[in-house]
């Protein structure tokens, strides 16, 4: 008891509550089940039997047991030195005492052998324990919440699921007042300079073709999962121009005097992509990134936003052929 109250514990000692008839057994067990730990000293003797057939020691370790508490035994190493008086006399008795012993022996259990070595053994475990396995504990009543805390706390927490569930919707939706910009199939003229060959040397010409922010955003949108910078997303829509718009551009070529295997590169208009990127960033398909990168490394991130996920997945998931 000592040890326990040292240790800021409130020991609820069971030889305190006689176990005489079912009503006492009741309040045992009302104990143990408000209780965070439990401890069973055993020494020489296996105490009165219950209605069980069991001493109510037992009875009481194998409820402790049921109901799952974190339980430390502490047996006496040397039962046979004990004087009569704390011994066994039947052998009967001897026997069950024995059985118990072998049955605590398969949890925790210590093994003391002076009230001095009891004591220390308790403090020490009960210290590892707590660490182990913290429980509730106790608390004074005037920190308990009183009814009218509890119902605001468990207001707000509704609200904050609530908000949170909200936040969730609006992050996977267009921003609000998107929905009169340039978009979806919607088509922006893109300015390009071609590098073409001739007799003389070479040359670059300037020419536009015409594409939907769906196929842009088709384009980029891919390198976006994680982050991209931003001359991989001018080069991937150069790229993907080159091959959609062929046919497009060897004609505008063709009109500036040149023929279609003359052409050696292209280039997208530096202002142009800066028109996409602010619009694709005003749509509340883009963010700038904020990963954390090496001083050296200067150049400017982009990665999807929620909505930006879900828009891309759209676009670019294989549909089921039917």
């Amino acid at each position: 008891m000592q040890a326990l109250l040292e240790l800021d514990c409130i020991p609820a000692g069971m030889e305190l509550f006689p176990a005489a008839d079912e009503d006492q057994w009741s309040l045992i067990k009302r104990v143990i089940n408000d209780c965070d730990y439990y401890l069973v000293i055993i020494g020489g003797r296996y105490g009165s039997i219950g209605p069980e057939g069991y001493s109510y020691t037992e009875m009481e370790y194998r409820y402790a047991l049921e109901s799952r508490k974190p339980i430390i035994a502490f047996l006496h190493s040397d039962p046979g030195s004990l004087p009569a008086k704390h011994s066994e006399p039947s052998a009967a008795l001897r026997d069950k005492l024995g059985e118990f012993r072998a049955l605590v022996q398969k949890k925790l259990c210590k093994f003391w052998g002076s009230p001095a070595e009891l004591g220390s053994m308790v403090s020490r475990s009960m210290v590892q324990l707590i660490k182990t396995r913290p429980a509730v504990g106790w608390v004074r009543a005037d920190k308990i919440p009183d009814e009218r805390a509890v119902e605001e706390i468990l207001r707000l927490r509704k609200r904050v699921d609530e908000l949170t569930g909200e936040l969730t919707r609006i992050a996977t939706e267009p921003p609000q007042g998107s929905s009169d910009l340039a978009q979806g199939e919607d088509e922006f003229r893109i300015r390009l300079k071609i590098l073409v060959a001739h007799k003389t040397g070479r040359s670059w010409v300037h020419v536009s073709v015409l594409a939907s922010w769906n196929e842009i955003f088709n384009a980029i949108g891919p390198l976006m999962l994680d982050e991209s910078g931003e001359p991989e997303m001018i080069s991937t829509i150069q790229s993907n121009l080159a091959v959609l718009r062929r046919k497009e551009i060897a004609a505008a070529v063709a009109l500036q005097g040149f023929q279609e295997d003359s052409l050696r590169d292209l280039e997208l208009y530096p202002d142009d992509f800066q028109t996409i990127r602010l619009q694709f960033r005003a749509l509340g398909l883009i963010v700038k990134s904020e990963k954390s990168r090496s001083l050296k490394d200067t150049r400017t991130y982009w990665t999807l936003t929620r909505y930006g996920d879900r828009v891309i997945t759209e676009l670019r998931a294989l549909k089921r052929n039917h």
